[in-house]
Order: structure tokens, then sequence, then C-alpha cells
């Protein structure tokens, strides 16, 4: 194969099909003399002339007309193989995709996604991969093909998209003293019993280096992985935990928690989606993402509005 020119099939095809150097140039858009010099070699690869003159014409030799039908279905096969991907359509596409998101995401983002590709798309299919990937070279390794939350980048070609950012509010259950309160301040806040969410076990956070610089401190009952782990939490004790005001807004009311503004000043977070390039031009993944970019920015628009 190292000395065959695969544009020959091409040659070939048209050729054989027209039964004319000029009609097969004219139909692959190249000139007759490019053409009389495709034939010579087609002529020197099947050692046959496989075209012959019959007076003005040329007729096929028997050689020619045996390789006719499967030359002409190589082409074929050829041309749809090169095709654009676009040419199939991810709405109809059977595909499963995994997905890494946090336990707060996978019972307030993940329902509404699963709805609405049912409709979109409903060949696709949802994995949920453990958080603990998070750290991993996970969507490098092809182990995730999309990351939705807050994205902490470690490949550097790895894709990422921001889709909105958060702030995070105070949750309590409606019997804990800061929800019959009118106005928490930072000492109020501070005084009392705290739950912090950290996958790495980390007690210290932005909300208490805000407090030093107040001169006061917390305590932190416990420490948890999750969000949905620390608002079930706050449902049954008297602790403090928090949560996106947004895209945490669906199971807050879920659980009946009261929320406040925490009198301080804190990051927005970040949540965006991040992504391989391998899956960067594939056009059912890309609908995948369109899809996420829509439910999140739905969520929002919705907890905003009080819906």
């Amino acid at each position: 194969m190292d000395y065959v020119d695969l544009n020959l099939i091409e040659a070939l095809d048209a050729l054989l099909a027209e039964n004319s150097v000029t009609k097969a140039a004219a139909r692959l858009h190249t000139s007759p003399p490019a053409m009389s010099r495709a034939l010579a070699r087609l002529r020197r690869t099947f050692d046959d002339p496989l075209l012959v003159r019959a007076g003005r014409d040329l007729v096929p030799t028997p050689r020619a007309l045996e390789l006719r039908g499967e030359v002409h279905a190589v082409a074929l096969r050829a041309r749809a193989l090169l095709a654009p991907s676009n040419t199939a359509d991810p709405r109809t596409a059977v595909r499963m995709f995994n997905l890494q998101v946090n336990d707060m995401l996978s019972t307030t983002f993940i329902p509404p996604l699963i709805d609405d590709l049912r409709v979109q798309a409903p060949g696709i299919s949802l994995r949920l991969r453990p958080e603990n990937l998070e750290d991993t070279p996970a969507l490098r390794e092809g182990l995730v093909d999309l990351e939705i939350g807050i994205v902490r980048l470690g490949d550097p070609e790895i894709r990422s998209e921001t889709l909105l950012t958060e702030t995070l509010i105070g949750v309590v259950r409606p019997e804990h003293p800061l929800a019959r309160t009118k106005t928490v301040t930072p000492r109020r806040f501070a005084a009392t019993d705290h739950i912090v969410v950290s996958r790495r076990g980390r007690a210290h956070g932005p909300i208490d280096e805000q407090l030093a610089e107040l001169g006061l401190s917390r305590r932190v009952v416990a420490v948890v992985p999750g969000v949905a782990t620390a608002l079930f939490l706050a449902r049954e004790t008297d602790v403090v935990s928090v949560a996106p005001a947004g895209l945490g807004r669906p199971m807050l009311n879920t659980l009946g928690l009261h929320t406040f503004p925490i009198p301080l000043t804190l990051p927005s977070l970040t949540i965006g989606m991040a992504w391989h390039p391998r899956n960067h031009h594939d056009r059912t993944h890309q609908l995948l993402r369109e899809r996420t970019r829509h439910i999140m920015t739905t969520a929002v628009d919705s907890a905003e509005q009080g819906v």
C-alpha cells in the first residue's frame, strides 16, 4: 500500500461511470489532462487498459466491468467515512456519558437534566462518577466525559466554561435561634456552632479568615465532605451550614430550611464545566454541554424569581 494513491479509487469510479475522460474530469471538478494522467496510472496499477477506444467513444474492458461495482461500493464507503460528523443527529444518538458532579448538584441539577434529555435526546444516558476522581486526571484518561461544579483545572489541555457565579448563604433549621434573629451580625454568626463542608477534611476556610479579621472565631462541630450531608444535619440539629443561594434553593425548600445572608465579605463561587479536547467537536457531547448550560441558567433564574 505504500505506493497506492487512494485518490485513484475516486478517479476510477468516475471513469467507469462516465466512460469518458472529459466527463469524469467534470464530475470530479478537475481538468481532462489530470484525469488522463490518473487513467494512465490506473492502467499501470491494474495492468489493464480499463477503457479503450471504440470509434470516438471509450468502452470498458472485461476487467473494468469486473471492477465497476466493487470500486463504486468502496468509493461510497470512503465518502461516508470522511463525511463531516454533523451528518449524524445527536438528538437520536445512543450514548452513555460519565459525569462528575458534587452531591448537592446530584440532587438539584441532575433531575432536571435527566427530564430535559428525555425530551431533547432520549438516547443519552448518564453515569455519575464518584467525587474521589476530582483530584485525578479523570478527564484526560477518559474516566469522566464532563465535570460540572467548582472546576479546578489540573491538566493544561482541558477545556472549561464558566456557567454561573454563586453567593453563599447561611442555613439553619426554623427552630434555630438565628432563624428568629432579625439581623445576623458577625458576632451572632460566630457564636453558634457550625458545620463545615470540605472534601479534604479542612475545618478552616475563608469564613474563619474573615472572622479572624474581626477578632472573632467560630466552633466547628463537624466537617463533612458534601453540601447535601451538611444540609441534612442542619435540619436535624442546631448548627449553621452554608449553601449556594441559587443552585441550593430546591434542596433548601425541600428540607424546609431557613436562610440568611452571611454577614461577611466572602468570595463568590464559580460554577463551571470542563471537558477534554477529544470531546470538544463531538456533536453529541456539544448537545450535552448545551443542555447543561440551559439547565444551569434556568435553575438560577427560577431561584431568583422565587420559583
